[in-house]
């Protein structure tokens, strides 16, 4: 049986590619928090687009709304 070799852990930076062991402590920080920086965003982005459709849903729902008591109104 073969020994385990573990693949070392990189991260990929203006396309040039970087083994995280080789980085200094400052570096490997400021990587996880581009990383978590990324998450972040990607996360407002989705929030973002919920919140949009929500406030669409509810203007429609309001013009709706108020057609209908327009056209209440004429009928009256």
């Amino acid at each position: 049986m073969g020994k385990d070799k573990k693949t070392p852990q990189t991260v990929t930076i203006d396309d040039k590619e970087y083994n995280v062991n080789e980085l200094t402590q400052e570096q490997v920080a400021m990587v996880n928090h581009v990383a978590d920086l990324d998450r972040k965003l990607s996360s407002a982005q989705f929030n973002l687009t919920q919140l949009q459709f929500g406030r669409d849903a509810f203007m429609n729902a309001l013009t709706t709304s108020l057609k209908s008591n327009e056209a209440e109104v004429l009928d009256a």
